[in-house]
């Protein structure tokens, strides 16, 4: 990879570009309209300013806002948003009052945006060298063949593998982590004064998100470019941000010099966010032993375990030079009745090809599975109903696994059909109960899953999960999307719900911190093979790996305040 500072086209087209890093918000008040046309206030006088090359971080837990008023700097809102009153100013122009020819003048030369999430806002039939080529050629005025050197040069920047393969490739065939950094590589396109991004790193590994980070710091100092990082993430707004605010219910609860904020925060909400946090140091909470008989007697074993993607055509009577990518290679391990195996590795390293292995969403190309003692069927097709009730998984994209014409009772009620004997209001009471295990609204049943913030659509499809009962959840980056007050809650639900019914969990995170809470045994996969395994205490205090030391390392950078001279850079 070539680091920022050699990319040639990382520059700014023309010196007053920079103009469009000055950013002004003055009693910004949004307002979501229900079905009966009342407007329900959820931004409440919002005002900061942020000077060119400054960087402002926003806080808060999921529905408070912040994502709202991220998208309302470039003049968005939601399905259904309205901007009831205030100014967003660019450079001195107010991008609310223009028309949508003034703001499309405005979005990616002046202003940029990265969304949460990456799937929703790719195209799934288009190439990603096309699509990113397309915003090139659209911001530069350039002919095709710059655009993809552009397109090529800002994939090595964001550390993609291979660009020349990755333009090749459609969404569906990148890793989450990958497809985040596609999406930052399209917002760069342009060479934006001010940079707007919500949550960009939420799917990526440690590894890669020091990376992507360390880009995003080396453009700002460069270029004098704003920031404006809207995360859950208390130590990556610490490791970016000269200044926090911090949101609840809509409104600014803090505000001041993120070191100030994080030493000594003054708002209750404020400290209980930072109490939150889960630490890869701290010591984890007590669990539930899990016998040597149980041990003796897995749940679920994998001997052997090998999954290759087919080989990429050249044309439709040609395939590329390699036969097939390998994606893993031997992977062998078991899981107890009530024990959590926690999957550790960056993005591309096989975690998320694992998880679908055990659900039977693809199968294996070599190795085989038992559930129970008995062999289990390849794809989940195969399975009896009872036994596809006893394996779940909760995938780490909310939105892509929940059907969108869907009300979220609908959502939760056809597995409880499916799986259980409730019929009637017994089964609207089950879906109720299940929100509010979840600390959501049952009100919000009635809502489709655009209408939720990333967070809530996150805990339906936990719900969901948990409404048939399993003996095994397969939990994918579950907590990836959730603010940390949100993500405690759901994690202390998980270990209780864990003690009660002796449920197991296959548990993928690139959050060690997470890992450390929740895992009893811990394997670490780098390229699709097991690089180090072992309990979790024992990986986590005594790693033999050089990879595994690395990922520590990685985790010790992100805690707050772990670099407080980038606070004040």
């Amino acid at each position: 990879m070539k680091h920022p500072e050699s990319v040639p086209l990382l520059r700014r087209q023309d010196a007053s570009q920079a103009l469009g890093g000055q950013l002004e918000v003055q009693g910004l008040n949004i307002g979501y309209r229900r079905s009966d046309g009342k407007i329900v206030a959820a931004v409440h006088n919002v005002g900061f300013t942020v000077a060119a090359g400054a960087s402002l971080g926003i806080v808060g837990e999921s529905g408070s806002g912040k994502s709202t008023v991220a998208r309302a700097l470039l003049g968005h809102c939601r399905p259904g948003g309205v901007i009831t009153g205030g100014a967003v100013r660019i450079a001195g122009e107010d991008i609310l009052g223009l028309d949508e020819a003034g703001r499309r003048r405005l979005r990616g030369r002046h202003i940029a945006f990265v969304p949460q999430n990456p799937l929703s806002s790719l195209t799934p039939h288009m190439r990603i060298g096309d699509q990113v080529d397309e915003a090139v050629r659209h911001l530069r005025g350039c002919d095709a063949a710059e655009a993809r050197a552009r397109t090529l040069e800002l994939f090595a920047a964001t550390n993609l593998p291979d660009p020349q393969a990755i333009c090749a490739r459609y969404p569906h065939e990148l890793s989450g982590g990958q497809r985040q950094r596609v999406v930052i590589a399209a917002a760069l396109a342009g060479d934006p004064g001010l940079l707007v991004l919500d949550e960009p790193t939420t799917a990526l590994d440690k590894t890669t998100e020091v990376q992507v980070l360390e880009l995003v710091r080396t453009l700002r100092h460069r270029f004098n470019t704003s920031l404006i990082y809207v995360s859950h993430d208390l130590g990556v707004i610490s490791r970016m941000c000269d200044e926090v605010i911090v949101m609840y219910q809509g409104a600014v609860v803090e505000q001041g010099p993120a070191a100030k904020i994080f030493s000594a925060p003054a708002h209750a909400y404020t400290q209980q966010l930072i109490a939150a946090i889960p630490r890869v140091d701290a010591e984890p909470p007590p669990r539930a032993h899990v016998d040597a008989a149980a041990m003796a007697a897995p749940l679920l074993s994998a001997e052997e375990l090998a999954f290759s993607y087919p080989a990429r055509r050249r044309n439709w009577f040609q395939r590329s030079g390699n036969a097939q990518r390998p994606a893993l290679a031997r992977l062998s391990f078991s899981i107890a009745r009530g024990e959590t195996l926690g999957l550790v590795g960056e993005s591309g390293s096989g975690k998320s090809t694992a998880a679908s292995l055990v659900a039977g969403l693809m199968a294996p190309s070599g190795g085989a599975l038992k559930f129970d003692g008995q062999a289990l069927a390849p794809l989940a097709t195969g399975r009896s109903l009872a036994l596809r009730r006893r394996i779940q998984i909760v995938f780490q994209d909310p939105l892509s696994s929940l059907n969108p014409r869907q009300r979220i009772a609908t959502i939760l009620e056809r597995p409880l059909t499916m799986f259980t004997p409730l019929r009637g209001p017994a089964l609207r009471e089950r879906a109720q109960a299940l929100m509010r295990d979840m600390h959501l609204d049952p009100a919000l049943l009635e809502c489709y899953p655009r209408q939720l913030s990333g967070g809530q659509q996150q805990r339906v499809a936990i719900a969901r999960a948990f409404a048939a009962e399993p003996d095994l959840i397969i939990c994918d980056e579950i907590t990836s999307a959730l603010d940390v007050s949100v993500q405690a809650q759901v994690l202390d639900l998980l270990l209780e719900l864990q003690r009660k019914t002796g449920t197991a969990y296959l548990f993928i995170s690139h959050d060690l911190g997470v890992i450390r809470r929740m895992a009893d045994r811990v394997m670490v996969l780098q390229q699709g093979a097991v690089c180090e395994a072992g309990p979790t205490e024992q990986v986590f205090k005594s790693p033999h790996s050089a990879y595994t030391r690395l990922l520590l390392q990685a985790t010790a950078l992100h805690s707050v305040n772990a670099h407080p001279e980038n606070v004040s850079s």
